[in-house]
This record gives structure tokens, C-alpha cells and sequence, in this order.
């Protein structure tokens, strides 16, 4: 894409109702658009990021034997009045139509997902199964905070597995969990999962994942040398003691951001619903449910809060919204033909790569620029790279680059993709 198209334009300035690093980068560098407290719309850069982390979360989740489907979002509140959470659930938003009749904007799907559930999967033969989608949520939050990260329209990735039998559920269980870890590295964070409340979904433990961040909104206890990790409120084991785990390393506090989380749902919502499956003996069961969630806006927000400095974004190459930022200095005939040829070249090749053709703009702006929207590779067409018959390639986090051949780069990028 060339830069000059794009309809968005970076600030020097971010909105002075953002106090959050995510929102004032995303904000400052064109990828959202801040609509009222809490909710924002993805502008063309933005949506990118967000596809690709929809489909990192949509391949591992596949990969686990998950179904994709699409759920309604406008929910009948008779579902809600059956579970009980009409009433309980304090962020849900409820609607009244013209004809008096209610419905709720979906905050979560389990009052959904169930009946679906019921009408199909009502054997021992049709069990375990694993649905999910990737949609938007709402919630009546009181005092949104953190740029998207927490908002009262969100993205959300939101699975749920019916079983058998407590066995069968336990085993996905883990599996879930480690699909999650893989998510989380290929997104480019250090993700720590740690036992709370299952709150007004489950009264069991849940699982949550959090990252490290000065953003976040929970305090954790991890240990300095193993994966042990707990949530603050419920440890045990409080900061600077040995950890109970592997005994060799100190319990450590921070703060950190809560990025997915699973829960075991037990049989509340199937009992909710009447639903049963028959057994290998026909005698009707109830299913065991799990539920798993990722925030895929609030995880974007976690990338930046987590990887960004002080110039900017910095993305992992995974989810950034192009492989490369090509730009071309001076004003010089030359440099131009070249930048042309490059940039022709790296499209054929099926490189995505956003060129800063802008004439206007001096090369001391399309660095700060760059620096802003925090692409992973740059490469600079100059009549330097030129003399020396390539062009100057350098990391986003790299203050010098070196000059590689055009089809050096070319191999550099396609082993990339």
C-alpha cells in the first residue's frame, strides 16, 4: 500500500482524555478512532493488526478440533431470565423494543451457545464438541480505563466445549491451556496463567493469563525461576518467600494485565436449559461444559502497552500490519525510479509492504513516522543506497541499518512469511 493513499494521517498530539500508552499510540498513529469512553472503531492499519491476530487465534483454536460459527449478539432475555442472569449480571445491557419486549446485547454467549448445543449434540456419539467465535461483546462498564484494553464494546474470541463425562472435560481442559501459550508467544508476549475466581461464571477456580504490564489491573505473585503464578488476592504464599512449587526461586509482585482466561462451567448452564444427552445405555446425562476466552481488541492493547518505546509501536513481525516500510529520501529522479522499482518488485512478490512515497513530507517526519506505527523492518531507498547498488535495511529496534541487495531483501522477506 502506498502511504499516500491511506486516509489516516499520524498526530504529534494524542487525545488529552488518554492517559493509557495503547490508546495514545493507537490513537497518534491512525489505527482507531477513539467514538466515546470505551468503545473505538478500527481504522485500516488497526484492522489489519486485529485480522491477523483473529487468525492466529482462529488457526491454534482449529487445531484443537474447534468449531468456528457466528453468534447473534442481540439475545432474547428469556435465555438470560432462564440461567439467572438477568438479574446478576450487573454489565449486561438491556433493551426494550418498541413492542415491550426485552433482549440483552451479548456480554457473553453461554446463554446462546447451550441451546445451540442442545438441539445438535444430544448423544454420547455426538460428544465432545468445541465451538467458538470471534466477535464483538458489551458491557455495562461503570469507569472504562486503558484504551481498549477495557472497554464497554470489545472484541472477544470465546470458546465452549461440551463433554461427556468430567474426565474427558479435564483433558481438553489442558489442551486448551496449552493452545492458549501458543497464542500468546506467537503474538510476541511472555504469558503467566494463574488460578482465581471463576466469579459470576463458575463457582470453581478459572485460569487467567496475564502479562506483565504497569497497565494492568491485577496484582500477581510469580516465581522468579518457575512457572508457578498466582493471583494476589488468593495466594497463599506471600511476596519474598520461597516458592512452593520448586523451592529455588523468590515469590515476586507485579501488576499485570489479564489477557484470556478459561473457566469450568460444571453443569450450571445444560441444568439452565434441560439439556441432556443419552448415554451408551440410553439414560439421559447432563454434558460437562468449559468455557475459554481471549480478548482480541484488549490483546492488541496488551502488544503495545508491553513492546512499544519511547518513539512508538513496536510490532511483533506476526501481527504487524505490513512485513515492511519502504521509504525513499530525497528528491532526487532517481531515488524515486528505484523506490518505484522496489516497491513493484516486493508486491509481486507478495510482500506486504507500505511505502512512504509522500513528496511532501522530510525525511526527519517519515522517521518519526515510522517510528510511530512500529513495522518490524524498514528499508531505505537513498541516493547512498543507491551508489552502493542496494538498499539500507534496519530493524525497528536497530538504530543502524546495513545495505543488503534487492534480492538479498527479497529472500530475508519471503523466509519471514
Amino acid at each position: 500500500m502506498r502511504q499516500s493513499h491511506l486516509f489516516t494521517r499520524t498526530r504529534k498530539e494524542a487525545p488529552k482524555d488518554e492517559i493509557s500508552k495503547n490508546a495514545e499510540l493507537l490513537i497518534r498513529g491512525g489505527f482507531i478512532h477513539k467514538e466515546m469512553a470505551g468503545v473505538y472503531s478500527y481504522l485500516p492499519l488497526g484492522l489489519r493488526v486485529l485480522n491477523k491476530i483473529e487468525n492466529i487465534i482462529r488457526e491454534e483454536m482449529n487445531n484443537i478440533k474447534g468449531q468456528e460459527i457466528k453468534m447473534a449478539t442481540l439475545h432474547p432475555s428469556e435465555n438470560w431470565k432462564q440461567t439467572g442472569g438477568w438479574d446478576n449480571v450487573d454489565v449486561l445491557f438491556k433493551l426494550q423494543s418498541r413492542t415491550e419486549k426485552e433482549y440483552a446485547l451479548g456480554q457473553s454467549e453461554e446463554e446462546i451457545v447451550t441451546p445451540i448445543a442442545k438441539e445438535y449434540a444430544n448423544s454420547y456419539k455426538d460428544l465432545p464438541v468445541a465451538i467458538y467465535q470471534i466477535g464483538q461483546k458489551y458491557r455495562d462498564e461503570l469507569r472504562t480505563k486503558s484504551g481498549i484494553m477495557r472497554g464497554r464494546e470489545f472484541g472477544m474470541k470465546d470458546m465452549y466445549s461440551f463433554h461427556a463425562t468430567q474426565e474427558d472435560f479435564d483433558n481438553f481442559y489442558e489442551i486448551a491451556k496449552q493452545a492458549y501459550f501458543k497464542i500468546f508467544q506467537r503474538v510476541g508476549l511472555d504469558a503467566k496463567v494463574t488460578e482465581a475466581s471463576g466469579g459470576s461464571f463458575s463457582e470453581k477456580l478459572s485460569y487467567e493469563f496475564m502479562v506483565l504490564t504497569s497497565a494492568g489491573e491485577d496484582d500477581i505473585i510469580y516465581c522468579e525461576k518457575c512457572t508457578h503464578c498466582a493471583n494476589a488476592e488468593i495466594s497463599k504464599v506471600p511476596e519474598g518467600n520461597d516458592c512452593p512449587k520448586c523451592g529455588k526461586g523468590k515469590m515476586k509482585k507485579a501488576r499485570a494485565s489479564e489477557v484470556g482466561n478459561v473457566f469450568d462451567l460444571g453443569q450450571k448452564y445444560p441444568k439452565s436449559f434441560n439439556y441432556t444427552y443419552k448415554d451408551q445405555n440410553g439414560e439421559e446425562k447432563t454434558p460437562f461444559v468449559g468455557c475459554y476466552g481471549i480478548g482480541t481488541t484488549r490483546l492488541m492493547g496488551t502488544v503495545v502497552e508491553a513492546l512499544s518505546d519511547d518513539k512508538g509501536i513496536i510490532w511483533p513481525e506476526s501481527i504487524a500490519p505490513f512485513a515492511i516500510h519502504l521509504l525513499a529520501f530525497g528528491e532526487d529522479e532517481v531515488v524515486s525510479e528505484e523506490a518505484e522499482k522496489i516497491y513493484n518488485n516486493l508486491i509481486k512478490n507478495g510482500i506486504e509492504v507500505l511505502f512512504d512515497d509522500r513528496a511532501e513530507n522530510s525525511a526527519g517526519e517519515k522517521f518519526a513516522d515510522a517510528d510511530l506505527l512500529g513495522i518490524p523492518l524498514r528499508a531505505i531507498v537513498s541516493v547512498r543506497s543507491i551508489k552502493n547498488k542496494g538498499v539500507e535495511l534496519k530493524k525497528r529496534t536497530e538504530e543502524k541499518g546495513r545495505i543488503v541487495s534487492l534480492e538479498e531483501l527479497l529472500k530475508i522477506l519471503t523466509a519471514r512469511t
